[in-house]
C-alpha cells in the first residue's frame, strides 16, 4: 500500500493502458490486494539482477542498488514494493 501511494495519477501508462489511479481503485478489494501480494510474494523468491547505481563509490547501502525493470505499470508496482522491502 505504501508504495502504490507515492505513484502519481498523471504519470504516463505503461503498454497495458492502466493508470495508478485505477490501481489504487482496484486494491481497495481486499481479495484483489491480496493477489496482487502474492504476485509480488512470487517475484521475490524469483530470481532478481539488481544493478548499481552509475557514479556511486560506495555500496554499503542497499539504496546504492536499483532494481531494472521495463514492464507495465502493475510490473511498476511490483517493483516499488520489492524495492521497499529490499
Amino acid at each position: 500500500m505504501s508504495a502504490i501511494t507515492k505513484c502519481n495519477d498523471l504519470s504516463t501508462p505503461g503498454l497495458d493502458h492502466i493508470l495508478w489511479k485505477y490501481l489504487k481503485a482496484v486494491i481497495k478489494d481486499k481479495s484483489y490486494l491480496i493477489n496482487i501480494i502474492n504476485i509480488t510474494n512470487t517475484c521475490i523468491t524469483s530470481l532478481s539482477i539488481i544493478i548499481p547505481k552509475p557514479n556511486k563509490v560506495a555500496y554499503n547501502s542497499l539504496k546504492m542498488f536499483q532494481p531494472i525493470i521495463l514492464l507495465n505499470t502493475l510490473g511498476k508496482l511490483i517493483k516499488k514494493a520489492i524495492s521497499e522491502r529490499l
